[in-house]
């Protein structure tokens, strides 16, 4: 068992102890939100919008973006579990400024193990455990942060699934300060 193994259990072990009355939260969120954010380690949905357990739906991917199954998720939270209000947060330094989508299909088709980025490019092993399949999956990378911004934030709203009463709010989560900057354009 590898280590980061050891110290996940470890830490449920004592997450699940002091679990107390939890497992009797309803279904739908207390407070009737969502946001849907970056899954950038340096982000912490719960302390920065002051969350607990149950009190809203939190929908992670690479760069926050408003992917059709980020779009899914936010529908089924609205439509079957009464969230009304969402929140789109993007963050400063994503890491999806750092490559463009021709590139990651290029990376992955030389090889399959973990790139280097040597402070200019990105650096491939070329070990020929690639494949071309990476050219075809749309990764989302950001080239604006704040049209990115913009356009996930329009794309919800302007998407015909979603209701046009939903509030739809868009914010920078800065990674130097923890401050939310709201969108300028929203």
């Amino acid at each position: 068992m590898s280590k980061i193994v050891q110290e996940v259990l470890a830490a449920n072990q004592e997450y699940a102890a002091n679990f107390g009355d939890k497992g009797a939260l309803p279904l739908p969120p207390g407070r009737k939100f969502a946001i849907l954010t970056c899954m950038d380690a340096r982000m912490d949905p719960a302390k920065f919008a002051g969350l607990s357990e149950g009190d809203a739906h939190v929908t992670r991917n690479a760069g926050g973006r408003a992917t059709d199954d980020a779009i899914r998720s936010l529908v089924i939270s609205y439509k079957l579990l009464g969230t009304q209000e969402w929140f789109v947060i993007h963050h400063t330094d994503c890491g999806m400024q750092y490559f463009q989508d021709a590139e990651m299909g290029e990376l992955l088709a030389t090889s399959t193990k973990t790139a280097t980025h040597d402070g200019t490019r990105w650096c491939d092993h070329a070990d020929g455990s690639g494949s071309h399949e990476g050219r075809y999956i749309k990764w989302h990378s950001i080239s604006n942060a704040q049209a990115a911004l913009q356009a996930d934030v329009e794309r919800i709203r302007n998407h015909p699934l979603v209701p046009r009463h939903i509030p739809i709010h868009g914010y920078t989560y800065d990674v130097k300060t923890g401050k939310l900057i709201p969108l300028a354009h929203a």
